[in-house]
């Protein structure tokens, strides 16, 4: 796994779709570090620690969490530092934490449409052992906005209405004009892919209101506050 480089103290690793790993981030303040999102698995936790390793950062003392799906958050219980999360997203992973993650019980779940296709798959890829799924709630949850004083620099948690989940949380880096916002601008996998464009420009109105210049998204490359911007407004013109 390589660790990038998107401003002096914010650092990002790149997405894989064969099981679905997500773009993960790295804050690194004077006293404290912050990871965005914790993986899909303690296998993926483990590679962003070890490219932490490499380039002589050391392992985050917080890990905040963008929304509840599986591939944000099931390596949760693997990171080391205490995890934040909205308290919807705790809603959801304490109902998951009680599912039994066998080849019978996932099949059930998706016959009767609680799991989506895509989510069964790329969950099997990432653990061949199915026994190896834990899955916690955070450490930490609140409702509405959350400041984080990591020495030098701050982190700005900020639940938002969104299509893609409902407890979406924008993460925002003020020092460095970044923007870290999950899978937010997403359709509703869940919802037979939706888009709710009210929620969209309910979310395209939390973004503009930030003054950032770079945007991190959960599954592809990081684009600008005007790409972003652009990219929205065009899915609200189809």
């Amino acid at each position: 796994m390589e660790l990038r480089r998107l401003t002096d103290r914010v650092f990002y690793t790149m997405f894989s779709k064969e099981s679905d790993r997500p773009v993960l981030g790295y804050i690194n303040g004077q006293t404290r570090s912050l990871m965005v999102d914790s993986g899909n698995s303690k296998f993926h936790a483990a590679l962003f620690n070890e490219a932490l390793r490499k380039e002589g950062l050391r392992k985050p003392e917080i890990v905040a969490i963008t929304h509840w799906h599986w591939d944000h958050t099931f390596g949760m219980h693997a990171v080391e530092g205490i995890t934040i999360a909205h308290e919807k997203t705790n809603d959801k992973l304490a109902e998951q934490a009680k599912w039994e993650w066998t080849d019978i019980e996932m099949k059930k779940r998706l016959a009767a449409g609680v799991e989506i296709e895509f989510a069964d798959t790329c969950i099997r890829n990432e653990y061949p052992s199915l026994s190896e799924i834990q899955v916690v709630t955070s450490d930490i949850s609140f409702s509405g906005t959350m400041e984080i004083d990591l020495g030098g620099i701050t982190v700005e948690l900020h639940h938002v209405t969104s299509p893609h989940s409902d407890d979406s949380v924008c993460i925002f880096v003020p020092q460095e004009r970044v923007l870290f916002i999950g899978d937010a601008v997403g359709v509703d996998y869940y919802n037979d892919c939706h888009l709710d464009k009210d929620k969209l420009r309910s979310l395209l109105t939390a973004i503009e209101g930030f003054d950032f210049d770079m945007c991190v998204v959960g599954h592809a490359e990081p684009v600008s506050k005007l790409k972003t911007v652009a990219v929205m407004n065009s899915l609200l013109e189809r």
